[in-house]
């Protein structure tokens, strides 16, 4: 990892959260956050996070996952249940590179995934991606499915009147399904869809976002209403009944 030269500030909420136990590592990560214009503060450990962030709330929060006390798919977990926090996006960094780690990190509720050692420039990239605002928010549109409503304007999901927390990216790839609901994709169209950066979710990762839709849309998850799955080639989205 080196050093980073960008001109110009963001458009949103720049301050982001580093939590990283590695002194050198997390200096030379809000060098090159600070650099790139965003407002930083650091963490050594996770158990001081969501209270600040209670008071203080980030545009992102990047999570080692090896940390003193709590790890951070933990902190994660922590993040997904907060009434405030539970929409801020999560970029996970770690020296695991297996895929395995890769779908624990996404079924902890994390939104992107960095592999050590990385690039300031890949950094800066995942995190502009992560944090560009997925659609049009200047749209009132609601798209009313049954018990389910999709609110564009507020990226807010109800079921039975009922607002339920999702992540941008659990978000992004629900409102891509209901707008084209009937039709059948598979994991690699939803990639190209949805994560148009890519490189660091693959198809089976795909499965973990709908899990955890289901989870929270679904009255019988097991049997799900409006994620269907195609064996062999994908899914689906119907109206519900």
């Amino acid at each position: 990892m080196g050093h980073l030269e960008l001109t110009g500030r963001p458009r949103y909420n720049d301050l982001i959260y580093v939590v990283e136990d590695d002194p050198d590592v997390s200096r030379l990560i809000e060098h090159n956050l600070l650099t790139a214009g965003y407002e930083v503060s650091t963490f050594l450990c996770g158990a001081p996070v969501v209270p600040m962030a209670a008071l203080a709330p980030p545009a992102l929060f990047l999570l080692d996952i090896m940390l003193p006390g709590m790890s951070g798919f933990d902190l994660c977990r922590q993040i997904r249940q907060h009434e405030r926090l539970g929409k801020t996006p999560v970029i996970f960094l770690s020296a695991k590179t297996q895929e395995r780690d890769r779908l624990q990190a996404f079924d902890a509720g994390g939104d992107g995934y960095i592999a050590k050692p990385f690039s300031p420039r890949e950094l800066i990239a995942r995190i502009r991606n992560v944090l560009r605002v997925p659609l049009d928010t200047t749209s009132h549109e609601i798209i009313p499915l049954g018990d389910l409503e999709i609110d564009i304007a507020s990226m807010t999901v109800r079921v039975q009147g009922v607002t339920v927390v999702t992540t941008v990216r659990e978000f992004r790839l629900l409102e891509y399904l209901a707008r084209h609901r009937g039709r059948v994709f598979t994991r690699d169209q939803l990639l190209d869809a949805v994560w148009k950066e890519g490189s660091f979710v693959t198809p089976r990762s795909i499965d973990v976002f709908v899990r955890r839709l289901r989870e929270k849309i679904e009255p019988d998850p097991r049997h799900p209403r409006y994620l269907k799955t195609l064996r062999g080639i994908g899914y689906r989205f119907e109206a519900g009944r």
